[in-house]
C-alpha cells in the first residue's frame, strides 16, 4: 500500500505546501463547475473563474505555459458565458442549449487552428519544445479552447472536446508529476460524459406546441 501510494504522490514531497493546497482547492473548484455545467447552472461559471485563476498561478509556477494559457482563456470565456447564459429577452433565455452550426463548426476549426499555432509559436520562442509532452500539450490546448468557446455559446459539441481532451490529460498530467491533476481530469471525463447525455436529451425534447 504504501509503495502505491510513494508511486502516486512522491513528487509532491518536493512542492510547497501551499502549491499543494491550492491545486487540491482548484481541483474542488473545477469538479464544482463541470456538475453546475452539466445541470446547465449559469453557476459554472463563478465556480470555473475562481479555479482558473488559481490554475493560472500555479501553471505559471511550473512553467507549463499551454495550460497556463488555457486556464486564462478560460477565466475571460467565464465573463462571457456568464454574460450569454444570463440574457434574457421577455424573460426567456437568449441561449438556451443547442447544437453546432456549420458555420460554428468553421469557426471552431478556425479557433483550433489558430491556437495550435499560437502556442506552437510560444513554445518555439521559450525553447519549451524538449519534450513529447509539449506536443500532447501543444494539442489539448486547441481542444480545449474549442470546447471552452462552445460551452459559452451553449452548444452540446463542447462534451465532446472536453471528453477527447480530458481523455489526453488524464496520463499527461500523470507523467508531469500532478497526480492530482490527473486523479481530477478522470473524474472530469466521467462527469462530461453525463453532461454530454443530460444536454442531448434536453436538445433532443419534442418542441412543446403552442
Amino acid at each position: 500500500m504504501n509503495q502505491i501510494f510513494d508511486f502516486l504522490f512522491s513528487q509532491y514531497t518536493a512542492y510547497e505546501t501551499l502549491d499543494i493546497v491550492l491545486e487540491l482547492m482548484a481541483a474542488l473548484f473545477t469538479i464544482a463547475s463541470v456538475v453546475y455545467a452539466k445541470k446547465n447552472n449559469v453557476l459554472v461559471f463563478p465556480t470555473w473563474m475562481v479555479f482558473t485563476a488559481i490554475f493560472v498561478y500555479l501553471l505559471l509556477k511550473w512553467g507549463l505555459l499551454g495550460d497556463m494559457m488555457i486556464n486564462g482563456y478560460y477565466f475571460i470565456m467565464s465573463v462571457y458565458g456568464w454574460y450569454i447564459w444570463t440574457r434574457k429577452v421577455d424573460d426567456l433565455p437568449v441561449t438556451p442549449i443547442s447544437r453546432t452550426s456549420p458555420k460554428e463548426h468553421l469557426i471552431s476549426a478556425a479557433i483550433f487552428t489558430g491556437t495550435v499555432l499560437f502556442v506552437f509559436l510560444v513554445y518555439t520562442a521559450f525553447n519549451k519544445f524538449n519534450h513529447w509532452t509539449s506536443y500532447l500539450d501543444t494539442l489539448t490546448t486547441g481542444i480545449f479552447f474549442v470546447g471552452m468557446w462552445l460551452m459559452a455559446k451553449r452548444k452540446i459539441e463542447n462534451w465532446i472536446y472536453w471528453i477527447i481532451g480530458d481523455i489526453i490529460t488524464v496520463p499527461l498530467y500523470f507523467y508531469k508529476g500532478l497526480t492530482f491533476s490527473s486523479i481530477l481530469y478522470f473524474v472530469l471525463t466521467i462527469i462530461a460524459i453525463y453532461g454530454y447525455l443530460a444536454w442531448k436529451k434536453e436538445v433532443d425534447k419534442p418542441l412543446a406546441v403552442a
